[in-house]
């Protein structure tokens, strides 16, 4: 099996996905910098983690998980907490992962899986099955004694692959749950491993969170990956991904859009009643009606701020509330 290839054909349609979802991130990239919008970057990150392990029958909900992650008290199932706080960290890695290396990708299963198993971050040495809520077997893995090869295979093809990011990750992540190469946690880990190459790649896929498609669709994710597994090649799952990919693509583009329309509505306001000479916040709140000073300071005067728009008088120490705000 030495330069072992995963079998699938790169067909018309696929090549169609791919340049559609091109386009969708150059059209992303001209409404606005992410690093430029933090909570929606945030916000997606936490909807990444909460999608991919309700997927996994995780019963914490979308706010429960906000809770955890900001470390707020929470009541649930212990190991559904201990899952959402190794999920975190584990993306929180991302930056420092190297997505072709199978020895940080079993670091990172240490991470996601740290606490809720017995050996995280080690390869299986056991048989296992796939199995649905109702006890039917979806798929039977290769044996335990082959499944270090079938990484190392694995991983060769991905470094020496010419074949697209989207293609390739998309033909990693389906080759990776055939292999379930670890006792348990390859389902969340073959999502997060397609994210970690795709930010490789463009680094605004560490933001996009191709997890809620996923779930949102889960029993066509399910059915791709068994008709790939039945035809001997993954096809039926390259398609599959491609296609909640550029959905996610394009949910990112118009939340983007919308949370940039409404600063600009927010900035064009203080604007509409900043004046050229220094004022406080706390005038410039009056004149818009605000109560909440921090609203107004991350809503208003932060965004114009960064945009170059209005300018702040050096206060008098270093801990004063009595910086004025002006028109430039």
């Amino acid at each position: 099996m030495e330069g072992y290839t995963p079998p699938y054909t790169i067909t018309e349609e696929m090549l169609a996905l791919t340049s559609e979802i091109m386009e969708d991130l150059g059209r992303l990239s001209a409404v606005q910098e992410l690093e430029k919008l933090p909570r929606l970057r945030r916000v997606n990150r936490i909807r990444s983690i909460h999608s991919s392990l309700a997927i996994e029958n995780n019963t914490l909900s979308l706010a429960q998980v906000t809770d955890v992650i900001e470390g707020k008290r929470v009541l649930g199932p212990q190991e559904d907490i201990r899952a959402v706080q190794n999920a975190f960290a584990a993306y929180r890695m991302l930056p420092g992962l190297d997505p072709f290396s199978p020895d940080d990708l079993k670091r990172a299963h240490g991470v996601m899986m740290d606490g809720l198993m017995k050996e995280p971050g080690v390869l299986r040495t056991e048989s296992v099955d796939v199995i649905n809520e109702r006890g039917k077997v979806l798929h039977v893995a290769p044996p335990h004694d082959l499944v270090n090869e079938l990484m190392h295979q694995l991983f060769d093809w991905l470094k020496n692959s010419r074949a697209q990011m989207l293609i390739r990750s998309s033909v990693f992540h389906y080759e990776f749950e055939f292999i379930h190469p670890f006792c348990d946690g390859n389902g969340r880990m073959g999502r997060f491993w397609q994210t970690a190459l795709l930010a490789s790649w463009k680094p605004v896929f560490a933001w996009i969170p191709v997890e809620s498609i996923i779930k949102d669709r889960q029993q066509e994710y399910y059915r791709a990956i068994g008709l790939s597994t039945s035809e001997g090649r993954s096809d039926p799952f390259i398609l599959f991904m491609l296609g909640a990919i550029r959905e996610a693509v394009r949910a990112l583009a118009a939340d983007a859009r919308d949370h940039r329309d409404h600063l600009s509505h927010q900035i064009g306001a203080l604007m509409s009643v900043i004046e050229s000479y220094p004022q406080t916040a706390l005038e410039l709140m009056e004149k818009l009606g605000l109560r909440s000073r921090t609203s107004f300071h991350k809503n208003y005067l932060q965004p114009a701020l960064e945009a170059g728009l209005i300018g702040m008088t050096e206060p008098d120490r270093p801990t004063s509330r009595n910086q004025r705000y002006f028109k430039l």
